[in-house]
């Protein structure tokens, strides 16, 4: 899928530091530091345009939320929420999660999301999915023991692999799955903006959550 380009959003994120966090890696371990407070750190991989984390900082003033994008020209329509109606429990971060450990200190995050996630359905790149053993591997070590991991996705293969990678993995178990979230819908759930469009086509939504273990002995 080709991003449309938008062409203030590089100076508009740079004009906003409050709200992007431009240099990530040097506060990595230092997060509630950042927030000023000690309250737990929730993170979305994926944040898009920003529905999502927004709504979750909104509903939740109680934790603090941070919201990875790699593409300038999605995280900007994030940033344009928090300029409208600041929040100041909410970060976001234009960067790659494939090195996500560079950012996130060992047991820093207590909740992550991965919401409709690219499903990158060739073989070859089966190692880019957010729930291949490589990012499972990589999330061991920024996850709290007992940190959770809510998926959503309405692709079924990506659901059925990642069913496969979490309980193949020494490190997390499953504890809920719905092969259709919306037929016994939590009252919590936040919708993406992928989500609403989806339920409007009727498509079934596929859900996991899955629990850290901790270190394995």
């Amino acid at each position: 899928m080709r991003l449309r380009n938008v062409k203030y959003a590089k100076e508009l994120i740079h004009s906003y530091p409050d709200y992007v966090v431009l240099k990530p890696k040097n506060h990595k371990g230092k997060w509630r530091d950042l927030f000023e407070n000690k309250k737990p750190i929730q993170v979305e991989i994926g944040c898009g345009k920003g529905k999502f984390i927004y709504e979750s900082g909104l509903y939740n003033p109680e934790k603090n939320f941070i919201g990875i994008e790699k593409f300038d020209s999605v995280i900007v329509r994030a940033l344009e929420k928090l300029i409208l109606e600041p929040l100041d429990n909410v970060k976001l971060i234009r960067f790659d999660a494939t090195h996500i450990n560079d950012i996130f200190k060992e047991n820093e995050v207590e909740h992550l999301y991965l919401n409709f996630s690219d499903p990158w359905p060739k073989l070859r790149h089966s190692k880019r999915r957010l729930t291949s053993p490589q990012f499972l591997e990589k999330y061991h070590h920024i996850l709290k023991d007992g940190a959770i991991i809510d998926m959503k996705t309405d692709n079924y293969a990506l659901f059925e692999y990642s069913l496969m990678m979490f309980n193949q993995s020494d490190y997390f178990a499953i504890i809920d799955v719905s092969l259709d979230l919306y037929k016994d819908l939590p009252a919590t759930n936040i919708q993406t903006e992928f989500e609403m469009k989806f339920v409007e086509e009727n498509n079934a939504i596929y859900y996991i959550k899955a629990q850290h273990k901790g270190e394995i002995e």
